[in-house]
């Protein structure tokens, strides 16, 4: 018997591109378990698949970088969505500039930041890094931005199995 999705309809939050890299290979993947966790110290974790190769590359990573897709960058979802990274070179089809610690940064996105890894986190088929922001880009003081949420994305075809 399948497990009920009780989560189905009340589930909204926002997604986001994680990038990594480490070893020489670069990666990113869509997320849509994020959160900030902590506010003294400040905290965000991301949770990332382990069948994801952003996952793989992200265990050799000292950073991650977590981009906030705007409501219109539906494209961007669905290529670090719906594309995997064991396939395909997904920064071949972005424009992007190396991060001051390392990892990719998607320049089309504005509201970013990049963590350091402080911990990860067990959790079933996703490992949570729990992440102590180091620097990034924030929208323009007193906007909010219209993020793209799981509703937007919620027909993609994932890039590898769940």
């Amino acid at each position: 018997m399948a497990e009920p999705d009780v989560l189905d309809g009340v589930y909204d939050g926002p997604m986001y591109v994680v990038t990594a890299a480490a070893g020489g290979e670069r990666a990113g993947c869509l997320v849509g378990f994020a959160s900030q966790c902590s506010i003294h110290p400040p905290r965000f974790v991301v949770w990332l698949s382990v069948a994801n190769h952003t996952y793989r590359v992200a265990r050799g990573a000292s950073y991650l970088t977590v981009h906030a897709l705007g409501h219109g960058q539906r494209e961007l979802a669905e290529l670090f969505g719906g594309e995997s990274g064991d396939r395909v070179d997904k920064f071949a089809r972005v424009d992007w500039r190396q991060g001051g610690a390392g990892g990719p940064v998607l320049t089309e996105v504005r509201t970013w930041f990049t963590g350091r890894i402080e911990q990860r986190i067990e959790g079933g088929d996703h490992v949570g890094f729990l992440l102590a922001p180091a620097g990034g880009c924030g929208p323009p003081e007193g906007t909010v931005p219209a993020l793209l949420r799981y509703s937007d994305v919620r027909d993609l075809e994932p890039g590898h199995p769940a």
